[in-house]
């Protein structure tokens, strides 16, 4: 899917102004940004083309789960709106899936640009035993997911980087993305199942989400450029 490891730095920003002022902090060193519920709520689809605009690609990380034809009509208004990837619950399961993909599939078959689909499997603030009715351990199911995922068609998982090595090995032919990045010594948060981004590269990871780290740092630029670094350095 992707050449190179590439760097995703979520904008989880509650104002549009906010966002927008640190994407062009960011221009012209990071490849991608994130859009998640907290931005897109506030400001709507119009900020995809703002950002899209200022040459980033884009990832919408709105984590579609409903019944399959919700998901399908929302795959398609994404495409529409400059959306680059975007996420979806692999719990939603065959159908879901399936319908997402084939969304998809008819917006490029329309000859117009597609988003990616990742599944997302556990979520990274999930420790073992935390997973309301499921007793599997978060590592365990997240790889049974990642099987299920690639024989829906989708494009990608969403995993830990502590997952994405076995992920790897099972399902090949998949991206990884992996959020709960935090590069030495930064604060873990609210994440529970953490590494850093040169160990994620070396576990196979092919997108990694940061946020807080960049977002929050008195230098976003350098703070990038100084996970980029440490991402090229580690796969060469």
């Amino acid at each position: 899917m992707t050449t190179a490891p590439q760097l995703v730095v979520a904008l989880d920003l509650p104002e549009r102004e906010a966002a927008l002022d640190m994407a062009a902090r960011l221009r012209d060193i990071v490849p991608w940004v994130k859009i998640g519920m907290e931005l897109f709520t506030r400001c709507g689809p119009s900020v995809l083309g703002e950002l899209k605009d200022m040459g980033f690609r884009v990832f919408l990380d709105m984590k579609f789960y409903d019944i399959p034809n919700t998901v399908a009509q929302a795959v398609r208004s994404a495409a529409r709106s400059g959306a680059d990837m975007l996420t979806l619950h692999a719990q939603g399961g065959k159908r879901m899936c399936e319908a997402a993909r084939e969304a998809a599939d008819s917006v490029r078959a329309a000859g117009d640009p597609a988003p990616l689909l990742f599944g997302v499997t556990v979520l990274t603030s999930f420790g073992p035993g935390e997973m309301p009715g499921i007793s599997a351990e978060p590592s365990d199911f997240a790889l049974d997911l990642a099987r299920e995922a690639a024989q829906w068609g989708l494009d990608g998982v969403v995993c830990s980087a502590q997952e994405v090595a076995r992920i790897r090995s099972a399902a090949p032919s998949l991206a990884r993305l992996c959020p709960g990045i935090r590069p030495e010594g930064s604060a873990q948060d609210d994440q529970r199942r953490v590494m850093t981004p040169a160990k994620a590269i070396l576990a196979g990871a092919d997108y990694l989400v940061v946020g807080r780290p960049v977002t929050r740092s008195d230098d976003p630029a350098e703070a990038a450029r100084r996970i980029l670094s440490e991402m090229h350095i580690e796969k060469a």
